[in-house]
Parts: structure tokens; C-alpha cells; sequence
């Protein structure tokens, strides 16, 4: 994949700011899509968009459905599934941090109530869609409706502790309970409708403004979801169901345990055997939502972390060889050339960076990472490469105002020699160092954009409480904020380009 010289924001649909509690795919998402055509974007980065009720996106339960936060209740009042009173008393004051669990005892009952306004009111024509999307849908969306609604009928437990039948799929179990669950079922296919109903009018949105959308597709799937549930032979799963092995990494820059992720690895000689066929279908089915993917944790396609299921943290853990070329030949037999940036941070190899680049994949720069190596960092824009995405920071670093606060005194004076400045404005000249480096692609978080402290961060890597939270305010985005980073893409030649100017430019580079 050729990325164009250009720039990218960083913030997931759930930070966008609101009146209920949580962003969502209403008017702020819109709001936000033309802040950054005055920006001068080309990129919005929102992180994976499956559900999770504490909404942790890469821990999510399904690897197809959106989450129910993130649908906006008052686009469904305009079309009449709700009533506004209904979505009036919803609503909650400005606040920074989002309450997943408050905000899912508010929507239950309101999405039960929309569903069934929409089987006897809806007209004709979106009567036709939701029969249509449920046909075309059918692959993941029947086992997800019976997983999300044996969940709820379940009291939240996880699928290995339901009724034997249909957490081992028996087929007379699982035709008993969709029998049983036919309403709940018909919810929640009505709410995944809704949502893809959504996201396809902003990302058509999106593309009217010249913005594209980059989506990410988490490496692993969490055990208590309707993929391992639905497709147990494609993980390293007992009769039982109980995983052997579980993910992870060795102790490294954010962990000295390691992060003991604890979720299912694959059984990837029964995904050959299938040509990678539920693989496949995955990546298809992100690639129809958004324009370019980032593949989180690249390196376990070469090889991943396997610690024993028993294990209590991730030291114990060994490398194992994963699929490599073979994966990617089939992906490219399916799918064609695929619009991949590849997330290969943490322990990198020699033979990782192979196939990053046998396969022409961009790779990641994390300027946080840069300051701690005696100028030798990869991650320092002197080393950086054209087809890259650099980062200020990610979802899992702190804001940079936090991180310079925090960091250590050596690092600290490396940054302001880098910089010619004395730190006091510290996510400025972070910023300014992205989008001056070499690399095609510079990505800020929005939190930096903004000069935010550790209070703002997003996710702190190996915890669980506290992450995923942070929300922002309506007057963040601002004029002051497109203007400044519509000047810094016009002085780094971030701009977006017209296909002509990328021809152009592309023939000089080839001349």
C-alpha cells in the first residue's frame, strides 16, 4: 500500500462530545468530519468499533457488530423509533469521562422500545433494508443476535457457563433457543442494522469531505465472544471450550510482567487448512466500513507470545511461529492489494520488518518512544522512512503533555535539544516533529491537539479499571484547533492533494 504525504487525526467515536454520555454517529461525528476538512486532514483514525460493555474496543465480543454506545439516539428519534421524550431522558451534562455502565441501563430499554416502534411503523422501504442487510449479514449476524441475546437472558455470563446445548452449539440446543429468543433475537439484529445504517451515512459523509476513514482490526479475539463461541475450531480451545494457551507479551516498555492479554491464540494450521477463510472474511468485512486498516500487533503474524493458559502472568510465556507469508498470499488471493498500515511496535525482529516490507506494508513511529536511546531510536525522525505513519503518541501512550511531565531527565533534555525549544509547550513541538518527518502519514491524538495532561489519557496497557473513558468536551473543537493544524499541514505539505497532484508527484519521485 502507497500512502500520500498527508496528515491524520487520532480520536475514537466514543470521545466524541455530546449530550448522552458517550460520542456517538450522530450530528458531533458530522461536526467533527468538518473540523477536520478545515484542518486540512485526510485521515480519521477511530480504533475498532465492537461492542464491549466496559468499552474496551480491542476486547470486544464480536469482530463484526458495532457497539450500541456508539448509535445516536436522537437520528433514531428523526426517523421516529424513538420518541424525543424518550431521548430527552437520556440526556446527561457535559462530562469528561464516559459511565459505560450507567449509560447501558439507559439505552436496554430504549433500543427495545425503537425496535419494536420500527417492526410496526417503520415504511416499506426500510422494512426492504433491514430484510436485505439482515440476508446479506447473515454469516456473522445470526450467531451474533443469539450470542448477544443469550447474554442479556443469561445475566451477563460468559458463553462456557450457559445452558450446555448452546454453549457447545448443539443443533437441537441452538434451534431451541432461537425459538425461545426469536423477540430478543429480532432486537438485536434491529440495533446492528441501525448501526451499520449509521456508520454508511457518516462515512459517506466522510468521503464528500475528502476524509478517510482508518479503522483498526484487533490481533485477537476476547474468549467470551461470539467469534470464538460460533468458531471454536479456529482457536486453541479444549472440548470444553477453555483455551490451552492464551496471548500476551514479554515484559517490555509499558510492562514489567509482560501484558498477560488472556485472550484465545489460533489454531493456525486449521485456519491453512480453510485458506484462511474466517480470517478472510473478517478482514472483508472491516475493509467494507473503512478505507484503510491498521493490523494491530503485526508481529504475531511472524511470531507471537503463548503463555499457558494457567499462568497468572506473561513471563512464562514462548515464541511461536505464526503464519507469515502464507497468511498474507492468501489475503492477497482473496482480497486483492489491501489497504494495510501495520502496527509493529513492542519486540521487532529482523524477520518481522521482512515481512512488513515483503508486502510493502506501512509500519509505525511513536516519537514518545524517541527520546530514550541516545538519539539511536527508531522512532526518532532522522531514522523514519517515507512509508510509515508517525505518531506523536497512540491510544496506549500517555498524552505528551503527560509524557514529558513524566519522563526522565535525560529524555527530557534530548526532546528540547531536538526541538530548539525548552519544553514548555511541549505538544506543539511534538506535533511540529510528526508532521515534519519524512514518514507519508503523521497521526496526533486529539488530546494532544488540544495540550491535555494525563487526565485525558485513553488507555494504560496491562490495566483494566479507569480506561476508555475519556470524553471530550463541546468546546474543545474549536476553530483555533482546525486553523493551527491546517497551518502546520500547509508548512509540512500535509495538505490533501488532488489525484493529479499525487500523479505528478509520483512521476518525479519516479524520474
Amino acid at each position: 500500500m502507497k500512502l500520500s504525504r498527508s496528515a491524520g487525526v487520532l480520536l475514537h467515536l466514543s470521545s466524541l462530545p455530546g449530550p448522552n454520555g458517550v460520542g456517538d454517529l450522530g450530528l458531533e461525528a458530522r461536526r467533527f468530519i468538518e473540523f477536520l476538512a478545515k484542518s486540512g486532514q485526510r485521515y480519521w483514525q477511530i480504533l475498532p468499533l465492537g461492542p464491549n460493555d466496559e468499552g474496551n474496543p480491542y476486547v470486544a465480543q464480536s469482530s463484526f457488530a458495532g457497539s450500541p454506545f456508539l448509535i445516536s439516539l436522537d437520528d433514531l428519534a428523526e426517523l421516529g423509533d424513538l420518541a424525543w421524550d424518550e431521548v430527552n431522558g437520556c440526556r446527561m451534562d457535559a462530562a469528561s469521562q464516559v459511565d459505560y455502565a450507567y449509560i447501558a441501563g439507559l439505552r436496554k430499554p430504549l433500543f427495545e422500545a425503537a425496535a419494536s416502534r420500527f417492526m410496526s411503523n417503520a415504511t416499506p422501504e426500510r422494512r426492504q433494508d433491514f430484510e436485505r442487510f439482515c440476508d446479506e449479514q447473515a454469516f456473522w449476524l445470526d450467531d451474533w443476535a443469539l450470542f448477544a441475546a443469550m447474554k442479556k437472558t443469561q445475566e451477563n455470563k460468559p458463553w462456557w457457563e450457559w445452558p450446555e446445548d448452546v454453549a457447545l452449539r448443539r443443533k437441537d440446543g441452538l434451534v431451541h433457543w432461537r425459538q425461545h429468543l426469536a423477540w430478543p433475537i429480532q432486537v438485536e439484529k434491529y440495533i446492528q442494522f441501525v448501526f451499520y445504517t449509521q456508520f454508511a451515512a457518516l462515512r459517506a459523509q466522510a468521503s464528500a469531505h475528502g476524509i478517510l476513514l482508518m479503522g483498526d482490526v484487533p490481533i485477537y479475539c476476547a474468549r467470551d465472544s461470539a467469534d470464538v463461541w460460533a468458531n471454536r475450531e479456529v482457536f486453541q480451545l479444549d472440548r470444553d471450550g477453555k483455551p490451552t494457551h492464551v496471548s500476551g507479551v514479554p515484559p517490555d516498555y509499558f510492562a514489567q510482567d509482560g501484558q498477560l492479554w488472556g485472550t484465545p491464540l489460533y489454531n493456525w494450521e486449521v485456519c491453512a487448512e480453510t485458506d484462511y477463510a474466517w480470517w478472510i472474511t473478517r478482514l472483508r468485512g472491516i475493509l467494507n466500513l473503512v478505507d484503510v486498516v491498521r493490523i494491530d500487533h503485526f508481529r504475531a503474524f511472524e511470531a507471537y507470545w503463548s503463555v499457558p493458559a494457567e499462568e497468572e502472568t506473561a513471563r512464562n510465556g514462548t515464541w511461536v511461529q505464526g503464519p507469515g507469508d502464507a497468511f498474507f498470499e492468501a489475503v492477497e488471493r482473496h482480497l486483492g492489494e489491501c489497504p494495510f498500515v501495520a502496527e509493529d511496535l513492542g519486540i521487532i525482529t529482523q524477520r518481522v520488518r521482512d515481512l512488513r516490507d515483503r508486502w510493502h506494508l506501512p509500519g509505525m513511529a511513536v516519537l514518545h518512544f524517541a527520546f530514550a536511546d541516545n538519539a539511536k531510536s527508531s522512532h526518532l525522525p532522522v531514522h523514519h522512512v517515507k512509508n510509515s505513519v508517525v505518531y506523536t503518541g497512540t491510544h496506549d501512550n500517555d498524552t505528551t503533555l503527560g509524557w514529558y511531565q513524566k519522563a526522565l531527565p535525560h529524555e527530557q533534555d534530548l526532546f528540547r535539544r531536538y526541538t530548539a525549544s525548552d519544553g514548555s509547550w511541549s505538544h506543539f513541538h511534538m506535533i511540529r516533529l510528526a508532521y515534519g518527518s519524512v514518514a507519508d502519514l503523521a497521526v496526533v491524538p486529539m488530546q494532544d491537539i488540544l495540550g491535555l495532561d494525563t487526565d485525558a489519557r485513553m488507555n494504560i496497557p496491562g490495566t483494566v479499571n479507569g480506561n476508555w473513558r475519556w470524553k471530550l468536551l463541546p468546546h474543545q473543537v474549536n476553530d483555533e484547533s482546525a486553523r493551527l493544524l491546517a497551518d502546520l499541514a500547509e508548512t509540512f505539505d500535509r495538505l490533501p492533494k488532488n489525484e493529479t497532484d499525487e500523479d505528478e508527484t509520483e512521476e518525479e519521485e519516479n524520474a
